[in-house]
């Protein structure tokens, strides 16, 4: 089988499909826009440039011609893009099947509300497409505004021999924390309030806040303003190989995300297969992946007050944190084992192939 992931190089979620399918013998290559290149992950898995020659959506149609020359002479047996507001876009106008769309988050949940330009894009790639793939239910619901056809629910899962349970050391403090964009749009700054909440009540605690963005600076200035920055850690970017072990630090994970194109929520499920109980807001499909009360808490939204409640039912027990973070481990085994998903997927290509 001959595999084309259009779509953007530098994601992890991208290069990681990539050396599945690699690793199944399939003769795979990723098609990117120029600006999404990764050589780092181009060293692995063979990568192709699409050029941008003109500004905005502009450069969607400029790229058709080259996406077609390359097809003409990889001639794929599948045609995978991921976005359907840009990729999508591009692999929809070349005109190519099969052909495989997933939507992401923003591209359905924000694009297509923002003109009718953009409607327009959404739909007429959705039309072109032969096969459409959501990673959760509630985002496939979404999806079906923009189609009539039907969205296959394809979860995102975790590597289990990765994201797993490390041993846990004796200490003396009980350490809350995220692993995320630092970026309004997953709630950091709610994060950071709630926590300085707690700690008047709960001072053996202390946040861990791993990754980089945008705000950093406008975040450890909070942390200094509210009085905990000397028991928040800041790392930066990490590589994602050392992300396990930094969710092992950690005796409760949050992801307090304020838009509804937190389409899965991935690194929630990365703490349940580390058996860390997690606390979540109510929105996209983080109330899909984490079973309420049983494997980690949900709470409103832009909602520092809950978010702090949360934080002191389970500082306050230890045998529930214990207990989530065991059922945690079965429920990401028994529905997000990444092997299974991608497999999965496998099987809806050999179903289109057969004309099944």
């Amino acid at each position: 089988m001959k595999v084309a992931l259009l779509a953007p190089s530098k994601s992890i979620h991208t290069h990681k499909w990539a050396l599945f399918y690699q690793q199944q013998g399939i003769d795979v290559k990723v098609i990117t826009f120029k600006d999404h290149y990764s050589p780092e992950h181009a060293k692995e898995v063979e990568t192709w440039v699409l050029p941008k020659w003109f500004p905005g959506k502009l450069s969607y149609i400029s790229s058709v011609f080259a996406l077609k020359r390359r097809l003409a002479s990889f001639q794929p047996d599948i045609l995978h893009a991921h976005y359907v507001s840009s990729y999508g876009f591009v692999g929809a106008l070349a005109n190519y099947h099969p052909f495989y769309v997933s939507v992401w988050g923003r591209d359905i949940y924000q694009f297509p509300q923002q003109n009718s330009v953009n409607r327009t894009i959404v739909e007429f790639t959705l039309k072109k497409a032969d096969v459409i793939c959501s990673t959760s239910h509630v985002m496939a619901v979404e999806t079906k505004k923009y189609t009539d056809k039907s969205v296959e629910v394809t979860p995102f899962g975790v590597d289990l021999t990765i994201f797993r349970p490390f041993e846990k050391q004796v200490k003396d403090t009980v350490t809350l924390g995220t692993v995320k964009a630092l970026s309004d749009k997953y709630g950091i700054a709610d994060l950071i309030k709630a926590f300085a909440i707690i700690h008047q009540q709960y001072p053996n605690t202390n946040l861990l806040i791993v990754g980089d963005g945008p705000q950093r600076q406008q975040y450890e200035q909070l942390a200094e303003t509210l009085g905990i920055r000397h028991v928040t850690t800041f790392t930066g970017r990490v590589p994602n190989t050392d992300v396990p072990k930094y969710i092992n630090k950690m005796d409760i994970f949050a992801v307090p995300s304020t838009e509804d194109s937190e389409s899965f929520g991935v690194a929630a499920v990365e703490a349940m297969a580390c058996g860390v109980p997690v606390v979540v807001s109510n929105v996209g499909g983080l109330p899909e992946v984490v079973k309420k009360d049983v494997t980690g808490l949900i709470v409103p939204k832009e909602n520092p007050d809950a978010l702090a409640d949360a934080f002191k039912r389970l500082l306050s027990d230890a045998d529930l944190r214990h207990q989530m973070g065991e059922n945690g481990i079965q429920h990401v085994k028994e529905h997000y084992h990444w092997i299974d998903n991608a497999n999965s997927m496998l099987k809806l290509y050999e179903q289109t192939l057969n004309g099944v």
